[in-house]
């Protein structure tokens, strides 16, 4: 449920690459049963070199299958962006329109013709950039990335280009869409002071209106080598692989201290609501709390408590919402976990004969429920054991595992064992559930969006 513990961001996921684990990703559920001491993390053999100019690579070495997965990550989003809001998201595009000697689209076109899969995304605390490809393209790859970060030069043309496609991107996901709508005014309602409170993809008049220069300020500020983690894993010799990193990326120079934007949150002292009007026929519900940020020790609770709430049809909000008062297409929500900030959200969509205040109610009286009434023996295991599943069966691909090292060292200065995470989620109690939801999912913390007709 958290993007910070196991991602769910847009990724465009390249080749199936599997890692030799104990199990297929069919088999998760009995692996999970089977873990014990003799069970080997694949991600234990992570090894950890820090260049001279700060850059840090974690090697993976994995030789069943010829696949190798790349990540670049970029410590910078939406939340790091002052002047303009946009711009970590608006490079992710800008990123693959050429540089010194490489033309426009040409670092794609190199990779595909090989077999290779690419992409990028942004959220309010990274920029990541990744090649899934054939271990022979591994140097290719090295080489383009270093490319593109030692001599990328932002022009009005490529700036011009890109705005374009960005602002066509707002309108379809967010300005177009009332689950876009919905989220993007609850996360302005909910902050009213710090960054996380910006869209990703920014404002529309800051998109328009953004320079070169801003642009290009922005890039010699945040993609220096002290600010990225390089993340390979997979059928690669890491001895050679640094070698090429250290002629390459070995020659970036660092920016000294990256500077970080230093708002806080006040304490929010009521319950905000806000209204989007819009032309739709299904009324959307969203709400959300304020939570701890990653590492707390009580995000596990968290995470079991969403699992209770909306893990799949058998979930209470499902069941309650949908199965039986017909009034809801959908109920869901989780913990949101951010580097320096927390969410736990919560959505509804009404159905077209539904009302939208009996939607709230419900959806309320469950959160309630959750607060007031410890959750039963069974409900708990059934919790911990989908959250072990998940966690478990998303590490059977290269491309995961090469994901979840670099979110760990970005997010913790280390790889927290998978031992680690699974006993973190076997300690939950139903008392723990009982308190973190009385903790934080409190009414007076509460801020509620109503995207109706």
């Amino acid at each position: 449920m958290r993007p910070s513990r196991r991602p769910r961001f847009p990724l465009a996921l390249a080749l199936a690459v599997a890692v030799p684990l104990a199990w297929g990703s069919g088999a998760a559920a009995d692996a999970v049963e089977e873990l014990g001491e003799s069970f080997e993390d694949p991600a234990a053999g992570a090894v950890t070199t820090r260049l001279p100019n700060g850059l840090v690579v974690l090697t993976l070495e994995d030789h069943a299958t010829p696949v190798v997965s790349f990540q670049v990550w970029v410590q910078v989003g939406s939340r790091d962006e002052t002047r303009y809001t946009g711009l970590a998201h608006l490079f992710e595009h800008m990123m693959f329109k050429g540089s010194k000697n490489i033309e426009p689209e040409q670092h794609a076109r190199l990779i595909q013709a090989r077999g290779g899969r690419l992409n990028a995304w942004t959220n309010r605390d990274f920029t990541v950039y990744f090649e899934d490809v054939t271990s022979e393209t591994l140097p290719l790859v090295i080489e383009l990335e270093a490319e593109r970060i030692s001599n990328l030069e932002v022009t009005l043309e490529m700036l011009t280009s890109e705005r374009q496609v960005v602002l066509e991107e707002r309108r379809m996901r967010t300005e177009d869409k009332p689950s876009g709508r919905a989220y993007e005014a609850l996360l302005a309602t909910a902050f009213v002071a710090h960054p996380y409170r910006r869209p990703v993809i920014g404002w529309r008049s800051d998109v328009e209106a953004v320079t070169v220069e801003a642009c290009q300020d922005f890039f010699d500020t945040f993609y220096r080598p002290n600010n990225i983690i390089l993340s390979i894993v997979g059928d690669f010799d890491t001895d050679e692989a640094l070698e090429r990193i250290r002629e390459t990326f070995g020659k970036l120079k660092s920016h000294g201290a990256i500077p970080r934007n230093p708002t806080l949150e006040p304490e929010q002292m009521g319950e905000r609501r806000a209204n989007v009007h819009f032309d739709l026929r299904s009324p959307v519900l969203a709400a959300v709390w304020h939570a701890p940020p990653a590492g707390h020790p009580d995000a596990e609770a968290l995470d079991v408590a969403s699992m209770i709430l909306s893990g799949g049809r058998s979930s209470r909000l499902y069941q309650n919402l949908v199965y039986e008062a017909q009034q809801a297409l959908y109920a869901e929500g989780g913990y949101m976990e951010l580097q320096r900030a927390g969410l736990f959200m919560a959505y509804a969509g009404v159905r077209p004969d539904g009302r939208i205040e009996e939607v709230e109610r419900l959806f309320f009286e469950q959160i309630a429920l959750l607060r007031e009434e410890p959750v039963s023996a069974a409900e708990l295991a059934k919790a911990k054991r989908q959250l072990e599943v998940s966690l478990v069966s998303g590490l059977s691909k290269a491309h995961a595992v090469a994901s979840r090292i670099a979110l760990d060292v970005a997010t913790f200065e280390r790889i927290r064992p998978l031992e680690e995470r699974l006993a973190a989620i076997r300690a939950v109690s139903a008392e723990d559930v009982q308190r973190v939801a009385g903790t934080y999912l409190v009414d007076s913390q509460r801020s509620v969006v109503r995207v109706v007709p």
